[in-house]
Order: structure tokens, then sequence, then C-alpha cells
């Protein structure tokens, strides 16, 4: 069924064409992101959520919390577990069902961006070493897909984490009162990461494509990028890549950080 809804191949050779002198169908330059809205607060029984648009593409993540025991290999620290459910409502080439691995690949991502930055203080979250610690639940929806959800889901993220409220909890009762927040924000670091997401279209780099532009890609690499380092980088797709084509998209990932940031800096303080 998602096969009728691919790109043609006369509009795959237009995008080429196009590429080949540095113009894109809405007008755009090659790193060039679409606008960026983010509107919190669209769940009330969420710790933190936010609608993420970006161009037509959106999503809606939600950041739930819940006290539980510890991974064996971290006794002393919180957990951290990212999920990503594709709605057929966002698009004809989701169906209903248990998650695909486009949906669990972007949550994987996400959760490694999160993760390998530090950006949460999970030891911060330890209420009894190697008994108790708090969980963050970070879900992610696609609600429309016009191209680029892992970015979006990347900003949506990191946006919901900074305005999250830690659950009371009534530790006679060892349960949290859900509904009920304390004044406390999840404990963050400075650094803020953002997911910057690099298609190779022929000889182009392009970042934020459409749908129509990432049924033409290549390549894909997704970076997790930070003020003053690159936390990680995961390739998407099945060709290699060559040592210099990688340097060339993190040298592009540090540029387009602070092009980013700029757009999000009000909403992140």
């Amino acid at each position: 069924m998602a096969e009728l809804y691919e790109t043609s191949e006369i509009t795959a050779e237009r995008i080429k064409k196009y590429l080949e002198e540095g113009k894109r169908f809405d007008g755009r330059k090659p790193d060039e992101f679409r606008e960026i809205i983010i509107e919190p607060g669209v769940s009330k029984n969420a710790e933190g959520s936010v609608r993420v648009r970006l161009g037509k593409t959106e999503v809606l993540v939600g950041v739930k919390m819940d006290v539980a025991e510890p991974y064996q290999d971290s006794p002393d620290k919180g957990n951290l577990m990212v999920t990503a459910e594709f709605l057929p409502l966002s698009s004809p080439r989701f169906e209903l069902g248990p998650p695909k691995i486009n949906s669990i690949e972007l949550g994987r991502v996400i959760d490694r961006i999160i993760r390998e930055s530090k950006f949460i203080e999970l030891e911060k979250l330890c209420i009894k070493e190697g008994e108790k610690v708090w969980s963050v639940f970070i879900d992610i929806y696609s609600i429309n897909d016009d191209g680029n959800l892992l970015d979006a889901a990347g900003i949506g993220a990191i946006a919901a984490l900074k305005i999250a409220k830690i659950p009371k909890y009534d530790e006679k009762e060892e349960k949290v009162l859900y509904g009920e927040w304390t004044s406390k924000p999840i404990p963050l670091a400075k650094e803020i990461p953002l997911s910057i997401t690099i298609h190779r279209i022929g000889e182009t780099l392009i970042v934020d494509p459409t749908m129509e532009e990432e049924d033409v890609s290549e390549v894909r690499v997704t970076i997790g990028a930070s003020e003053h380092y690159i936390s990680s980088v995961q390739k998407g797709d099945e060709r290699a890549l060559k040592i210099e084509e990688i340097n060339e998209m993190i040298d592009l990932s540090e540029k387009l950080y602070k092009k980013i940031f700029l757009k999000l800096e009000k909403f992140m303080k």
C-alpha cells in the first residue's frame, strides 16, 4: 500500500536537477530549515508536553515519570525510555499495528542523542540507590508527516523535557501522585543537544527534507549536536560513507546548530 504514495521518478529527477542548481521546490537553500513552531502544554496529564511544527510536519511529544527499580548496570541513576508511534492519520504510508522498524529507529536515535549528551542528569533522579529511581518516559506521536520527523521529534523531546515538572511522590504509600506536581524541574545539563539530520542527494547535502526529498535521499546521517561538542552520529542507510563525507556533515551540523538554536532560544530559556 505504501508504494502507491512514493515519489514518482519524474519528481525525483526534478528534485535532483534543482539541487544541482542549489534550489529546492519550496525556495529554501539546501542548508535551510523550515519554520519551527513550538506549542507547550498540549497535554494536561503529562509532566511536560509540546506540539512541534516543522513546516507541515507535526509531532506531539509528552514526558511522563514514574518510580521504579534502576537498571542493573546503573543502580544510582534514573531510567530513560523513548518510544515513537507513527499514527496512520499522519500519513497514508503508516498502518495500524505493532511499531514498525522506522518508528522503532526514531525512538532509538532520539534516545541516543539525549543519553549520550547526558542532557538528563540521571544520577540526580536516584531516590534510593539500587532500589528506587525516577523513570523518564518520552512518548513521540506523529500528527502529520511531510518529511524529517526525526528532527521534529528531537526538538520536541528537548522542549518537553525543558518544561517538565517532577510529580509529587508519597514516600509512605510509595506511590506517585499523578496530577499533582512539585515545582522541581527534571535536572538537565546546560548544554542543549539538537537532532540535525543531513541527507545527501547526488553531490548535495540538504537538511530538513520534505517527504519527496526523503524519498530521493541516498544516505542519511543524524547528528546529536550541542554548542561545544558532538555527542552522537547515527547513519540511517546502507550506503557506505567516506571519512571526508562524515567530516563534511559534522562541519555542517556545527554551523547549523547556532542557526537552529537561535530560532528556539526564547523557548529553551
